[in-house]
Protein backbone atom coordinates (compact mmCIF):
# COMPACT_ATOMS: atom_id res chain seq x y z
CA UNK A 1 0.00 0.00 0.00
CA UNK A 2 1.56 3.32 -1.10
CA UNK A 3 2.02 6.28 1.27
CA UNK A 4 -0.93 8.25 -0.14
CA UNK A 5 -3.27 5.25 -0.04
CA UNK A 6 -2.04 4.42 3.46
CA UNK A 7 -2.85 7.94 4.64
CA UNK A 8 -6.30 7.82 3.04
CA UNK A 9 -7.08 4.46 4.66
CA UNK A 10 -5.90 5.72 8.06
CA UNK A 11 -8.23 8.70 7.64
CA UNK A 12 -11.03 6.29 6.68
CA UNK A 13 -10.49 4.17 9.80
CA UNK A 14 -10.28 7.06 12.26
CA UNK A 15 -13.15 9.01 10.70
CA UNK A 16 -15.66 6.21 10.80
CA UNK A 17 -15.66 3.14 13.07
CA UNK A 18 -12.19 1.73 13.64
CA UNK A 19 -12.18 -2.03 14.14
CA UNK A 20 -9.20 -4.01 15.39
CA UNK A 21 -7.31 -5.74 12.60
CA UNK A 22 -6.95 -9.52 12.76
CA UNK A 23 -5.09 -12.12 10.73
CA UNK A 24 -8.32 -12.58 8.77
CA UNK A 25 -7.91 -9.09 7.28
CA UNK A 26 -5.00 -10.29 5.14
CA UNK A 27 -5.93 -12.30 2.08
CA UNK A 28 -4.43 -14.57 -0.53
CA UNK A 29 -4.47 -13.55 -4.18
CA UNK A 30 -7.13 -16.18 -4.87
CA UNK A 31 -9.41 -14.69 -2.19
CA UNK A 32 -8.99 -11.18 -3.59
CA UNK A 33 -9.68 -12.55 -7.08
CA UNK A 34 -12.93 -14.09 -5.85
CA UNK A 35 -13.97 -10.77 -4.30
CA UNK A 36 -13.16 -8.99 -7.56
CA UNK A 37 -15.22 -11.49 -9.58
CA UNK A 38 -18.13 -11.04 -7.18
CA UNK A 39 -17.97 -7.27 -7.59
CA UNK A 40 -17.89 -7.61 -11.39
CA UNK A 41 -20.99 -9.83 -11.34
CA UNK A 42 -22.73 -7.49 -8.90
CA UNK A 43 -22.09 -4.45 -11.05
CA UNK A 44 -23.12 -6.19 -14.24
CA UNK A 45 -26.59 -7.02 -12.96
CA UNK A 46 -27.27 -3.88 -10.88
CA UNK A 47 -29.55 -1.03 -12.04
CA UNK A 48 -28.31 2.52 -12.42
CA UNK A 49 -28.59 4.75 -9.33
CA UNK A 50 -27.89 8.39 -8.67
CA UNK A 51 -24.67 8.92 -6.65
CA UNK A 52 -25.07 9.18 -2.87
CA UNK A 53 -23.85 12.60 -1.71
CA UNK A 54 -25.15 12.86 1.86
CA UNK A 55 -22.28 12.74 4.36
CA UNK A 56 -24.51 11.02 6.93
CA UNK A 57 -25.47 8.35 4.43
CA UNK A 58 -21.86 7.84 3.42
CA UNK A 59 -20.83 7.40 7.04
CA UNK A 60 -23.67 4.93 7.55
CA UNK A 61 -22.53 2.83 4.57
CA UNK A 62 -18.91 2.73 5.71
CA UNK A 63 -20.00 1.99 9.28
CA UNK A 64 -22.16 -0.86 7.98
CA UNK A 65 -19.25 -2.40 6.09
CA UNK A 66 -16.90 -2.13 9.06
CA UNK A 67 -19.39 -3.79 11.39
CA UNK A 68 -20.00 -6.55 8.85
CA UNK A 69 -16.26 -7.09 8.69
CA UNK A 70 -16.19 -7.23 12.49
CA UNK A 71 -18.93 -9.89 12.61
CA UNK A 72 -17.20 -11.92 9.89
CA UNK A 73 -13.90 -11.82 11.82
CA UNK A 74 -15.61 -12.80 15.08
CA UNK A 75 -16.98 -15.96 13.46
CA UNK A 76 -13.64 -16.60 11.71
CA UNK A 77 -11.78 -16.36 15.02
CA UNK A 78 -14.06 -19.05 16.42
CA UNK A 79 -13.05 -21.39 13.58
CA UNK A 80 -16.11 -20.67 11.46
CA UNK A 81 -14.18 -20.68 8.17
CA UNK A 82 -13.45 -24.40 8.53
CA UNK A 83 -16.05 -27.14 8.19
CA UNK A 84 -15.49 -28.72 11.60
CA UNK A 85 -13.64 -25.87 13.28
CA UNK A 86 -16.46 -23.81 14.77
CA UNK A 87 -16.59 -23.69 18.60
CA UNK A 88 -13.44 -25.80 18.95
CA UNK A 89 -11.33 -22.73 19.72
CA UNK A 90 -9.55 -23.21 23.04
CA UNK A 91 -9.64 -20.37 25.56
CA UNK A 92 -6.89 -19.20 27.87
CA UNK A 93 -7.36 -17.86 31.36
CA UNK A 94 -5.47 -15.45 33.58
CA UNK A 95 -5.86 -15.63 37.35
CA UNK A 96 -5.67 -11.81 37.54
CA UNK A 97 -6.75 -9.90 34.43
CA UNK A 98 -5.85 -6.55 36.02
CA UNK A 99 -2.21 -7.68 35.71
CA UNK A 100 -2.28 -9.66 32.46
CA UNK A 101 -4.74 -11.14 29.97
CA UNK A 102 -4.05 -14.10 27.72
CA UNK A 103 -5.36 -15.58 24.47
CA UNK A 104 -4.58 -19.06 23.19
CA UNK A 105 -3.02 -18.96 19.70
CA UNK A 106 -1.66 -22.50 19.44
CA UNK A 107 -2.97 -25.27 17.17
CA UNK A 108 -6.47 -26.51 17.90
CA UNK A 109 -5.63 -30.12 17.11
CA UNK A 110 -2.59 -30.28 19.35
CA UNK A 111 -2.44 -33.71 20.99
CA UNK A 112 0.28 -32.66 23.41
CA UNK A 113 -0.64 -31.13 26.75
CA UNK A 114 -0.43 -27.34 26.63
CA UNK A 115 1.61 -26.07 29.59
CA UNK A 116 0.61 -23.20 31.85
CA UNK A 117 2.85 -20.38 33.09
CA UNK A 118 3.46 -18.38 36.24
CA UNK A 119 3.97 -14.71 35.38
CA UNK A 120 5.19 -11.82 37.53
CA UNK A 121 5.21 -8.28 36.08
CA UNK A 122 7.86 -5.97 37.49
CA UNK A 123 7.30 -2.98 35.18
CA UNK A 124 5.35 -2.14 32.03
CA UNK A 125 6.79 -1.05 28.71
CA UNK A 126 6.60 2.73 28.37
CA UNK A 127 6.45 5.07 25.41
CA UNK A 128 8.63 8.13 25.08
CA UNK A 129 7.11 11.48 25.93
CA UNK A 130 8.53 14.91 25.20
CA UNK A 131 6.80 17.72 27.08
CA UNK A 132 7.42 21.24 25.89
CA UNK A 133 7.50 24.52 27.81
CA UNK A 134 4.23 25.84 29.24
CA UNK A 135 3.67 29.15 27.45
CA UNK A 136 0.92 31.75 28.06
CA UNK A 137 -2.03 30.97 25.78
CA UNK A 138 -2.89 34.46 24.61
CA UNK A 139 0.58 36.00 24.56
CA UNK A 140 2.05 36.84 21.18
CA UNK A 141 4.58 34.23 20.07
CA UNK A 142 8.10 35.55 20.66
CA UNK A 143 9.36 34.50 17.25
CA UNK A 144 9.88 36.69 14.21
CA UNK A 145 7.41 36.25 11.39
CA UNK A 146 9.13 33.71 9.19
CA UNK A 147 9.08 30.15 7.85
CA UNK A 148 10.50 27.73 10.40
CA UNK A 149 11.28 24.03 10.42
CA UNK A 150 12.44 21.28 12.76
CA UNK A 151 13.37 17.62 12.35
CA UNK A 152 12.02 14.52 14.05
CA UNK A 153 14.12 11.37 13.81
CA UNK A 154 12.28 8.06 14.34
CA UNK A 155 12.85 4.48 13.14
CA UNK A 156 16.11 5.50 11.43
CA UNK A 157 14.18 8.03 9.35
CA UNK A 158 14.35 11.81 9.55
CA UNK A 159 11.26 13.94 8.91
CA UNK A 160 11.30 17.70 8.45
CA UNK A 161 8.29 19.80 9.47
CA UNK A 162 7.90 23.27 7.96
CA UNK A 163 5.45 25.93 9.09
CA UNK A 164 4.98 29.68 9.08
CA UNK A 165 4.58 32.09 11.98
CA UNK A 166 2.61 35.28 11.41
CA UNK A 167 3.09 38.71 12.97
CA UNK A 168 0.10 38.66 15.36
CA UNK A 169 -0.19 34.97 16.24
CA UNK A 170 -0.24 33.82 19.85
CA UNK A 171 1.46 30.80 21.39
CA UNK A 172 -1.57 28.54 21.38
CA UNK A 173 -2.34 29.16 17.71
CA UNK A 174 1.14 28.08 16.71
CA UNK A 175 1.10 25.10 19.09
CA UNK A 176 -2.20 23.93 17.59
CA UNK A 177 -0.72 24.24 14.11
CA UNK A 178 2.22 22.08 15.13
CA UNK A 179 -0.17 19.57 16.71
CA UNK A 180 -2.06 19.14 13.42
CA UNK A 181 1.18 19.03 11.46
CA UNK A 182 2.61 16.16 13.51
CA UNK A 183 -0.63 14.17 13.79
CA UNK A 184 -1.39 14.41 10.08
CA UNK A 185 2.10 13.15 9.22
CA UNK A 186 1.36 9.65 10.59
CA UNK A 187 5.00 8.89 11.50
CA UNK A 188 4.31 7.09 14.78
CA UNK A 189 4.11 10.11 17.09
CA UNK A 190 0.94 11.63 18.53
CA UNK A 191 0.84 15.29 19.53
CA UNK A 192 -1.47 16.77 22.15
CA UNK A 193 -1.75 19.92 24.28
CA UNK A 194 -1.21 19.93 28.03
CA UNK A 195 -2.94 22.82 29.81
CA UNK A 196 -2.33 24.42 33.20
CA UNK A 197 -3.54 27.78 34.52
CA UNK A 198 -3.83 29.54 31.18
CA UNK A 199 -0.63 28.02 29.80
CA UNK A 200 -0.25 25.27 27.21
CA UNK A 201 2.52 22.88 26.32
CA UNK A 202 2.95 20.74 23.24
CA UNK A 203 3.31 17.06 24.19
CA UNK A 204 4.80 14.53 21.78
CA UNK A 205 4.25 10.83 22.58
CA UNK A 206 5.55 7.84 20.63
CA UNK A 207 3.03 5.22 19.61
CA UNK A 208 5.69 2.55 20.11
CA UNK A 209 7.01 1.48 23.49
CA UNK A 210 10.34 0.07 24.62
CA UNK A 211 13.79 0.39 23.13
CA UNK A 212 15.57 -1.42 20.32
CA UNK A 213 19.04 -2.78 21.17
CA UNK A 214 21.63 0.00 21.17
CA UNK A 215 19.02 2.78 21.22
CA UNK A 216 18.48 5.30 24.00
CA UNK A 217 15.40 7.05 22.59
CA UNK A 218 12.55 6.23 20.25
CA UNK A 219 12.58 9.67 18.62
CA UNK A 220 14.62 12.86 18.69
CA UNK A 221 13.62 16.47 17.95
CA UNK A 222 16.10 19.08 16.74
CA UNK A 223 16.55 21.98 14.36
CA UNK A 224 20.36 22.09 14.30
CA UNK A 225 20.56 21.17 10.62
CA UNK A 226 17.09 21.99 9.40
CA UNK A 227 16.51 23.69 6.05
CA UNK A 228 14.42 26.65 7.22
CA UNK A 229 14.80 29.04 10.16
CA UNK A 230 15.75 27.34 13.44
CA UNK A 231 14.66 28.32 16.94
CA UNK A 232 11.29 26.65 17.46
CA UNK A 233 12.67 23.58 19.25
CA UNK A 234 14.24 25.76 21.95
CA UNK A 235 11.30 28.16 22.12
CA UNK A 236 8.64 25.46 22.55
CA UNK A 237 10.95 23.09 24.47
CA UNK A 238 10.28 20.18 22.10
CA UNK A 239 13.55 18.38 22.84
CA UNK A 240 12.90 17.84 26.56
CA UNK A 241 12.15 14.17 27.28
CA UNK A 242 9.76 14.06 30.22
CA UNK A 243 9.40 10.25 30.13
CA UNK A 244 12.07 7.89 28.92
CA UNK A 245 10.98 4.83 26.91
CA UNK A 246 11.37 1.52 28.70
CA UNK A 247 10.96 -2.19 28.06
CA UNK A 248 8.53 -4.33 30.03
CA UNK A 249 10.23 -6.34 32.75
CA UNK A 250 8.71 -9.62 33.96
CA UNK A 251 9.53 -13.18 34.97
CA UNK A 252 8.06 -16.41 33.58
CA UNK A 253 8.25 -19.41 35.87
CA UNK A 254 10.89 -17.54 37.83
CA UNK A 255 13.08 -16.73 34.82
CA UNK A 256 13.64 -13.00 34.22
CA UNK A 257 12.74 -11.61 30.82
CA UNK A 258 11.98 -8.34 29.02
CA UNK A 259 10.04 -7.15 25.97
CA UNK A 260 9.79 -3.81 24.15
CA UNK A 261 5.99 -4.06 24.17
CA UNK A 262 3.28 -4.93 26.68
CA UNK A 263 1.99 -7.40 24.10
CA UNK A 264 4.00 -10.54 23.31
CA UNK A 265 3.69 -14.29 22.71
CA UNK A 266 4.75 -17.19 24.92
CA UNK A 267 6.10 -20.32 23.20
CA UNK A 268 3.79 -19.67 20.24
CA UNK A 269 0.96 -20.84 22.48
CA UNK A 270 -0.29 -17.73 24.28
CA UNK A 271 -0.71 -14.09 23.33
CA UNK A 272 -0.22 -12.03 26.49
CA UNK A 273 -1.20 -8.42 27.22
CA UNK A 274 0.36 -6.87 30.29
CA UNK A 275 -2.06 -4.55 32.11
CA UNK A 276 -0.47 -3.81 35.49
CA UNK A 277 2.34 -4.56 37.93
CA UNK A 278 2.26 -7.62 40.16
CA UNK A 279 1.46 -7.21 43.82
CA UNK A 280 4.52 -8.45 45.73
CA UNK A 281 5.67 -11.97 44.96
CA UNK A 282 2.25 -13.31 43.99
CA UNK A 283 2.41 -14.57 40.38
CA UNK A 284 -0.37 -14.60 37.80
CA UNK A 285 -1.29 -18.04 36.51
CA UNK A 286 -1.87 -18.40 32.77
CA UNK A 287 -3.21 -21.60 31.23
CA UNK A 288 -6.02 -23.23 29.27
CA UNK A 289 -9.63 -23.28 30.38
CA UNK A 290 -11.56 -26.51 30.45
CA UNK A 291 -13.35 -27.63 27.28
CA UNK A 292 -16.72 -26.60 28.76
CA UNK A 293 -15.47 -23.12 29.66
CA UNK A 294 -13.85 -22.73 26.23
CA UNK A 295 -17.06 -23.76 24.49
CA UNK A 296 -19.19 -21.32 26.49
CA UNK A 297 -16.63 -18.57 25.79
CA UNK A 298 -16.92 -19.26 22.06
CA UNK A 299 -20.71 -19.02 22.21
CA UNK A 300 -20.49 -15.76 24.18
CA UNK A 301 -18.13 -14.30 21.57
CA UNK A 302 -20.48 -15.29 18.76
CA UNK A 303 -23.51 -13.78 20.50
CA UNK A 304 -21.51 -10.66 21.35
CA UNK A 305 -20.48 -10.18 17.71
CA UNK A 306 -24.05 -10.68 16.50
CA UNK A 307 -25.50 -8.28 19.09
CA UNK A 308 -22.88 -5.63 18.34
CA UNK A 309 -23.83 -5.75 14.65
CA UNK A 310 -27.56 -5.48 15.43
CA UNK A 311 -27.00 -2.54 17.82
CA UNK A 312 -24.81 -0.73 15.29
CA UNK A 313 -27.52 -1.05 12.62
CA UNK A 314 -30.21 -0.01 15.12
CA UNK A 315 -28.38 3.23 15.87
CA UNK A 316 -29.36 4.42 12.36
CA UNK A 317 -33.06 3.54 12.55
CA UNK A 318 -34.14 7.18 12.79
CA UNK A 319 -31.91 8.46 9.98
CA UNK A 320 -31.57 5.55 7.52
CA UNK A 321 -34.84 3.89 6.57
CA UNK A 322 -33.26 0.77 5.03
CA UNK A 323 -31.40 -0.09 8.22
CA UNK A 324 -34.71 -1.54 9.42
CA UNK A 325 -34.60 -3.94 6.48
CA UNK A 326 -31.17 -5.19 7.51
CA UNK A 327 -32.24 -5.71 11.12
CA UNK A 328 -35.34 -7.55 9.91
CA UNK A 329 -33.22 -9.85 7.73
CA UNK A 330 -30.75 -10.58 10.54
CA UNK A 331 -33.59 -11.23 13.01
CA UNK A 332 -35.21 -13.47 10.42
CA UNK A 333 -32.08 -15.62 10.30
CA UNK A 334 -32.11 -15.90 14.10
CA UNK A 335 -35.84 -16.69 14.22
CA UNK A 336 -35.36 -19.70 11.91
CA UNK A 337 -33.21 -21.26 14.62
CA UNK A 338 -34.95 -19.69 17.65
CA UNK A 339 -36.45 -22.93 19.03
CA UNK A 340 -33.13 -24.76 18.86
CA UNK A 341 -31.24 -21.79 20.28
CA UNK A 342 -33.61 -21.57 23.24
CA UNK A 343 -32.74 -25.12 24.28
CA UNK A 344 -29.12 -23.92 24.62
CA UNK A 345 -30.03 -20.84 26.61
CA UNK A 346 -30.01 -18.32 23.74
CA UNK A 347 -33.21 -16.29 23.53
CA UNK A 348 -34.17 -13.93 20.71
CA UNK A 349 -35.25 -10.54 22.07
CA UNK A 350 -37.75 -8.11 20.53
CA UNK A 351 -35.01 -5.78 19.34
CA UNK A 352 -33.36 -8.60 17.37
CA UNK A 353 -30.50 -9.24 19.80
CA UNK A 354 -29.80 -12.52 21.59
CA UNK A 355 -29.83 -12.89 25.39
CA UNK A 356 -27.79 -15.66 27.03
CA UNK A 357 -28.99 -17.79 29.92
CA UNK A 358 -25.56 -18.52 31.35
CA UNK A 359 -26.57 -21.47 33.54
CA UNK A 360 -28.51 -23.24 30.79
CA UNK A 361 -25.69 -22.71 28.28
CA UNK A 362 -23.09 -24.09 30.67
CA UNK A 363 -25.30 -27.09 31.48
CA UNK A 364 -25.83 -27.80 27.77
CA UNK A 365 -22.10 -27.58 27.08
CA UNK A 366 -21.25 -29.84 30.05
CA UNK A 367 -23.71 -32.51 28.93
CA UNK A 368 -22.73 -32.40 25.25
CA UNK A 369 -21.34 -35.74 24.08
CA UNK A 370 -20.87 -34.53 20.52
CA UNK A 371 -20.50 -30.79 19.86
CA UNK A 372 -21.50 -31.19 16.22
CA UNK A 373 -24.84 -32.70 17.27
CA UNK A 374 -25.65 -30.62 20.36
CA UNK A 375 -24.63 -27.32 18.80
CA UNK A 376 -25.45 -28.24 15.21
CA UNK A 377 -28.19 -25.63 14.85
CA UNK A 378 -25.92 -22.93 16.32
CA UNK A 379 -23.24 -23.84 13.77
CA UNK A 380 -25.82 -23.56 10.97
CA UNK A 381 -26.89 -20.19 12.38
CA UNK A 382 -23.24 -19.07 12.38
CA UNK A 383 -22.78 -20.16 8.78
CA UNK A 384 -25.82 -18.10 7.77
CA UNK A 385 -24.40 -15.09 9.62
CA UNK A 386 -21.06 -15.59 7.89
CA UNK A 387 -22.70 -15.52 4.46
CA UNK A 388 -24.82 -12.51 5.40
CA UNK A 389 -21.86 -10.54 6.74
CA UNK A 390 -19.93 -11.27 3.53
CA UNK A 391 -22.86 -10.00 1.47
CA UNK A 392 -23.15 -6.78 3.50
CA UNK A 393 -19.40 -6.25 3.43
CA UNK A 394 -19.31 -6.76 -0.34
CA UNK A 395 -22.05 -4.22 -1.04
CA UNK A 396 -23.35 -2.16 1.90
CA UNK A 397 -25.07 0.09 -0.65
CA UNK A 398 -27.85 -2.53 -0.74
CA UNK A 399 -29.07 -1.00 2.54
CA UNK A 400 -28.83 2.64 1.51
CA UNK A 401 -31.88 4.55 0.25
CA UNK A 402 -31.03 5.35 -3.40
CA UNK A 403 -32.76 6.91 -6.38
CA UNK A 404 -32.83 4.47 -9.28
CA UNK A 405 -32.34 5.93 -12.76
CA UNK A 406 -33.00 2.89 -14.95
CA UNK A 407 -32.80 -0.87 -15.22
CA UNK A 408 -30.23 -2.26 -17.63
CA UNK A 409 -31.27 -3.73 -20.94
CA UNK A 410 -31.85 -7.46 -20.27
CA UNK A 411 -29.52 -9.69 -22.26
CA UNK A 412 -27.24 -6.79 -23.20
CA UNK A 413 -25.67 -6.06 -19.82
CA UNK A 414 -22.11 -4.85 -19.50
CA UNK A 415 -19.92 -4.30 -16.48
CA UNK A 416 -20.72 -1.03 -14.74
CA UNK A 417 -17.96 0.12 -12.38
CA UNK A 418 -20.00 2.78 -10.61
CA UNK A 419 -22.16 0.82 -8.14
CA UNK A 420 -19.35 -0.40 -5.92
CA UNK A 421 -17.24 2.66 -6.76
CA UNK A 422 -19.97 4.77 -5.18
CA UNK A 423 -19.02 3.10 -1.92
CA UNK A 424 -15.26 2.98 -2.51
CA UNK A 425 -15.18 6.68 -3.37
CA UNK A 426 -16.35 7.52 0.14
CA UNK A 427 -12.84 6.72 1.34
CA UNK A 428 -11.49 9.50 -0.89
CA UNK A 429 -14.35 11.98 -1.19
CA UNK A 430 -13.26 15.42 -0.04
CA UNK A 431 -9.84 14.15 1.03
CA UNK A 432 -7.67 15.33 -1.85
Amino acid sequence: MGPVMNTVYNNYLTTYTPKPLTRFDSHKKSELRNIYNSIVKLNKDAPWYLPTTSRDTQQYAVDLKENARGLHNTIAQLGGLEKEGLFRQKSAYSSDETIATATYIGPEDSAAEVPGFELQVHSLAASQENLGLFLPNNSRVSLDADTYSFDIGINDMNYEFQFSVGEAENNREVQERLLRLVNNSDIGIRASLAESEGRTSLRLTSEATGLAPGKEQIFTVSDDRTSKTAGTVEYFGLDYTSREPANASFSINGEESAAPSNHFTLDKMYEVHLRGISDGDRPVSIGLKTDVESLTDNVYHLVGGYNEFIKAASSYLETQSKSRQLIREMSGIASVYSNSLETMGLNLEEDGTLAVDKDMLRQTAAQAEDINVTFGSLKSFSNMLLRKSSQVSLNPMDYVEKVMVAYKNPGHNYINPYVTSAYTGMMFDGYF
